[in-house]
């Protein structure tokens, strides 16, 4: 399993900020992060990749 801190969230082209980021996951329209310490958050790359698919398959269909 890999996972992503916010800096490679960023080279994915995810370049929300943190505060963005954490409102997005309280209303579960982001992957939620795994806490490593309290102030270290962590993604799932499958998670993040999934994710990034859903929205290119919705700008898609929106697009058609």
């Amino acid at each position: 399993m890999q996972l992503l801190d916010y800096r490679d969230l960023r080279a994915r082209g995810i370049k929300y900020a943190k505060p963005h980021l954490w409102r997005l996951w309280t209303k579960g329209k982001f992957p939620r992060p795994i806490k490593l310490s309290a102030s270290r958050n962590v993604w799932r790359a499958e998670e993040i990749d999934a994710w990034i698919e859903s929205r290119i398959a919705a700008s898609d269909r929106v697009g058609a």
